[in-house]
């Protein structure tokens, strides 16, 4: 299967000069050892050998014959090609030489041309003398033209002498035209001076066009002829304005006019200086009520004729309807910002915010039924800014908070006055004393906050926090008129003659402001009172029932300056002279609402328990013997007893009284041991936590027979055991000032071991 020395020799030649032959014929002697030996590789293979080699001749001599023919077919075609490059060689050179023999034929005929040049410039000469001559007759003409045009515009023939004025504004623009692409600039000022009266036409013509303009609403309402006219005159002016525009090449003086751009301008200047130029606008409430309905009903008038009349004498793409509704919006947007800048009253101001947000927008106006939908003044914005509106807002508030505070001080007053009356305040249907104030006041404010909900929910809200904002003032000024009058009771005791009647009746005032103040939002999810109000509402409740307990004060305190004694301890009907007291206070606090009425019947108790103690405090009597303690503490469970019977007959149930205390002083008495006052007295202090040494002293020394060691021992004990007052204690102890009596032996005031 190898190659032989022969071979080898002869194809290396072949090998040197064709390196891919040699790669490709030793692949295929590879790729046929692979195949012979996967036919071959067993003995009885090799009996078909003459078949594979007949097979493969064959497969070879048909292989080669395809090889010829390609290579054959592409001899053929090299041949034809290179015939083809020889018969375009000989053409080219053919084509060479007649472009040659051209050019000395053109060389030739030069001089020739040199003589056509000067007939050439003859020829044009000729015809720029012939153009002349054309024109001369209209260039004569011309002033005659002026006269005339002028007589057609005085007698409003305006199409017609439009027309005369455009044919000598092309004959003039001609000649300059001509004149610039010579260079002759000097003969232009000739020129222009020979056409000056051009100037005035056009001025006499625009001067016409305006004032039809200007007066285009009216007149397509009546002569939509002479407004259409003047529409097809600016339309000819700009086609010509755009053609001159386009060309580029030379501009005429006085162009571009832009009359359509005037047009428009004019007939804006007109609507603007119709409505929104006028004399100085009544900044009071009626006055621009009745400008604003005047300036509602003239737009949509004027833009239903427009929308109707007028968009039917221009051209669809003057947009004539969107012009106008955009100008009546621009300019009642500054009109608005102009009456803004007077100093309104609220009602002006409320009549702006309502025309603005919700007039303006309704069917009344710009949403009429006969505007829609061609007027949408929906993307022009709004007629009013966001800022602007919440400073209209801020405005109208400062000027309702005036008028609410005006209201307020003069419901004071009278309210002031009513309470030095000679007769009691009235009553409502259940015999509770009243005044008219808190139905006047939340009447003003909760009116003020339904008006400002027509505008938006944004005013409504600001006027709302004005109104709670003015309400606590006001409960300051009513708590301070109190303050007054209490002042002016202490100095003349009987007056006013119904004192105690008009502070119940403020009670009641105050809790029906206190009711009625959260309804006065619409909106249930803002009804939500301020800390500072209810704090107000409180401080009011407060002074009032501080007046009336200093009253009641003011009659027990006689009675009270009799405790202790030896009289009360025999069976005085001193208690009997205070309940009696207390009996009559009552009978007038029932005429007060029920949680005041307890509130008042808690705060009276305790005061007639701490007055009480205070009196038990004044080292006025001490107890000689064991008989004079128990009478004390006989005496101690009656009047108890009987204060007790007569708040819980009053409906003060026992778990709101203060009574206990004055039962569990009388244990510390009726103690039999003082050696076991210290687990008495920690058991005291404890229930009572703000009972101080000097109280229990006190009481240790109203026993009478408490020694100085057991004195040490008890208030030592207090000392080891320091009490806390837990949340919601009553204080009762802490309101009783005792003197402490100079101790002798002792180097300074203190408590002595």
């Amino acid at each position: 299967m190898g190659m032989s020395a022969e071979d080898e020799r002869a194809a290396s030649p072949r090998d040197e000069e064709w390196p891919e032959a040699e790669k490709a014929e030793k692949l295929a002697r590879g790729a046929a050892l692979k195949w012979a030996s996967g036919v071959f590789y067993r003995p009885e293979k090799l009996e078909g050998l003459g078949h594979y080699r007949s097979r493969e001749t064959q497969r070879n001599s048909s292989i080669q014959s395809r090889l010829k023919s390609t290579v054959q077919s592409y001899l053929e075609g090299v041949s034809a090609g290179l015939e083809q490059l020889r018969s375009a060689a000989q053409e080219v050179q053919s084509v060479c030489q007649d472009l040659g023999a051209a050019r000395w034929a053109l060389l030739d005929s030069a001089d020739h041309f040199q003589g056509l040049q000067q007939m050439r410039a003859l020829v044009e000469q000729h015809v720029q003398l012939a153009s002349v001559v054309q024109v001369l007759p209209q260039i004569f003409s011309v002033h005659e033209v002026f006269s005339h045009t002028l007589q057609l515009l005085h007698g409003q023939r305006l199409l017609e002498a439009h027309a005369e004025l455009m044919m000598v504004e092309h004959l003039r623009d001609d000649i300059l035209s001509q004149l610039h692409l010579r260079g002759l600039s000097g003969a232009q000022t000739t020129v222009l001076s020979y056409f000056s009266g051009l100037q005035q036409l056009n001025e006499t013509l625009a001067k016409q066009l305006w004032d039809i303009v200007g007066s285009g609403l009216r007149l397509v309402r009546e002569d939509p002829v002479l407004f259409v006219t003047a529409v097809r005159i600016i339309e000819r002016e700009e086609k010509i304005d755009d053609t001159l525009l386009l060309e580029a090449t030379f501009l005429p003086p006085g162009r571009p006019k832009g009359w359509r751009q005037k047009f428009y301008h004019v007939l804006q200047d007109t609507i603007t200086g119709a409505h929104f130029h006028a004399a100085q606008v009544d900044a009071e409430g009626p006055g621009l009520a009745r400008h604003l309905a005047a300036l509602q009903k003239d737009i949509v008038s004027e833009l239903r004729v427009v929308k109707d009349l007028m968009v039917q004498c221009v051209p669809a793409h003057y947009n004539i309807l969107s012009v106008c509704t955009t100008t009546y919006h621009q300019a009642l947007t500054s009109h608005l910002q102009e009456i803004l800048r007077e100093e309104l009253d609220k009602q002006g101001l409320f009549l702006l915010l309502e025309w603005a947000l919700h007039v303006y927008h309704s069917p009344e106006m710009m949403g009429h039924p006969d505007l829609l939908p061609e007027v949408d003044v929906s993307a022009l914005g709004p007629l009013m800014s966001p800022e602007l509106v919440d400073q209209t807002e801020r405005r109208y508030v400062v000027k309702v908070k005036a008028s609410v505070l005006e209201w307020m001080q003069r419901t004071l007053e009278v309210e002031y006055k009513e309470w030095f009356r000679e007769e009691e305040p009235e009553t409502d249907h259940q015999g509770f004393f009243q005044s008219a104030l808190p139905v006047i006041v939340m009447q003003m404010l909760n009116e003020n906050i339904q008006v400002a909900s027509l505008i938006n929910d944004s005013l409504q809200q600001k006027v709302y926090n004005m109104a709670l904002e003015e309400l606590e003032a006001f409960l300051g000024r009513l708590r301070e008129a109190l303050v007054q009058c209490g002042k002016e009771h202490q100095q003349d005791r009987a007056m006013p003659k119904y004192y105690v009647s008009y502070l119940l009746a403020m009670l009641n005032n105050n809790l029906a402001l206190s009711n009625s103040v959260s309804s006065l939002h619409p909106d249930t999810a803002h009804r939500e009172v301020p800390a500072s109000l209810r704090a107000a509402l409180d401080r009011m409740q407060k002074k009032a029932c501080q007046l009336l307990l200093e009253e009641l004060l003011l009659d027990l305190q006689p009675l009270c300056l009799q405790l202790p004694s030896r009289k009360w301890l025999s069976g005085s009907q001193l208690v009997g002279s205070m309940c009696e007291v207390i009996d009559k206070y009552a009978k007038d606090f029932s005429r007060v609402r029920k949680p005041v009425f307890t509130l008042l019947l808690m705060e009276s108790e305790l005061l007639v328990v701490s007055q009480y103690l205070r009196a038990l405090m004044q080292r006025k009597m001490v107890c000689k013997s064991e008989e004079e303690r128990g009478q004390l503490c006989d005496r101690l469970l009656q009047d108890a007893t009987q204060l007790r019977e007569l708040f819980c007959g009053l409906g003060l149930d026992q778990s709101q009284q203060s009574l206990e205390a004055v039962f569990a002083l009388r244990e510390l008495i009726c103690l039999k041991d003082p050696a076991l006052l210290s687990l008495e007295v920690l058991g005291f202090i404890t229930k009572y936590p703000d009972a101080s040494d000097e109280h229990i002293s006190t009481l240790l020394d109203l026993r009478g027979d408490v020694s100085r060691e057991v004195r040490h021992v008890v208030l030592e004990m207090m000392a080891q055991h320091p009490q806390l007052l837990p949340d919601g204690y009553r204080p009762i102890f802490s309101t009783i000032l005792v003197s402490v009596p100079e101790l002798p032996f002792c180097l300074r005031k203190g408590k002595c071991a």
